[in-house]
């Protein structure tokens, strides 16, 4: 098959045409699509890039520095990827047949999401306003049982992904390429396996402080498992959007491509890790 009748074999989907947009049309196109495919997720990852301003202002008037960084960069970063988190949810819950996205198992997915997110930002945004630090805090009882909750908050946030990735695999849109749904259904799968095996391995882990790269503070001398928790929850949007770059190829080798990618990205994973297990093993 060549790509030009794969193209042809899988019609049109509701949100393909804002592609071909200016940027400003494809922003508020954009918008519009994510509250049609999942309306709460997405007021909810608008709400948290809107949380970045005050919490820009609050970085600009505040000195206070914590482990030699503004004590609101966390909350800002946190904002962020949590944000992007949620809207890529939403996204890929209107991959969903329209019956299947009335489900209970939606509902449970959304609200989860929202709620540990909300309770993860909320204590992260209190202790940076407190001065002191959410993450390792564990110096006094309430302290250390905060830390685990946002332990557990975190691995339930991630859990909703492999979740959906099963929704997709019985209730999928047939009318995608299937070299997109799987590289869907891959990447939310490793958002779990990688992002919260390595988030169990780093809450036990104190990163260093040596040489760290300026906004993302991580550290460049190794021993430093941020990276590869970075990698672990993006391949959430690194996998699927390269199986939407490769979707109107044939189908052999869209599929031999997302295979060839997983094994690239699940090797640069590995490195990254090996990197910040450096001295702590």
């Amino acid at each position: 098959m060549n790509s030009t009748s794969a193209s042809s074999t899988y019609a049109p989907v509701p949100g393909q045409h804002i592609a071909h947009c200016s940027p400003r049309t494809l922003f508020a196109a954009s918008m519009a699509e994510l509250m049609r495919r999942e309306q709460r997720l997405a007021l909810f990852g608008f709400t948290l890039f809107a949380l970045l301003v005050p919490l820009a202002l609050a970085w600009g008037l505040d000195e206070r520095t914590l482990r030699g960084a503004n004590v609101w960069l966390k909350p800002m970063k946190f904002a962020l990827s949590l944000g992007l988190f949620a809207l890529t949810t939403a996204w890929l819950l209107g991959h969903l047949s329209p019956a299947a996205r009335r489900l209970r198992a939606v509902d449970v997915i959304v609200w989860v999401l929202i709620g540990s997110a909300s309770f993860e930002l909320a204590y992260i945004t209190l202790q940076a306003g407190l001065g002191r630090g959410s993450h390792f805090n564990v110096g006094d009882t309430f302290h250390a049982l905060m830390y685990s909750l946002m332990g557990m908050g975190a691995l339930a946030l991630t859990a909703t992904q492999p979740a959906l990735a099963w929704l997709l695999l019985r209730h999928a849109d047939r009318r995608r390429a299937p070299a997109y749904r799987l590289a869907v259904v891959i990447g939310l799968v490793l958002t779990f396996v990688l992002g919260a095996g390595v988030g169990g391995l780093l809450s036990g882990v104190q990163p260093p402080e040596a040489a760290a790269l300026p906004i993302v503070g991580w550290s460049m001398a190794g021993g430093d498992l941020r990276p590869a928790h970075f990698l672990g929850i993006h391949a959430q949007q690194a996998l699927p959007l390269i199986g939407l770059a490769v979707s109107g190829w044939s189908a052999p080798a869209a599929r031999r491509t997302v295979w060839s990618v997983t094994a690239a990205y699940l090797l640069l994973f590995a490195a990254a890790l090996a990197w910040g297990l450096v001295g702590r093993l």
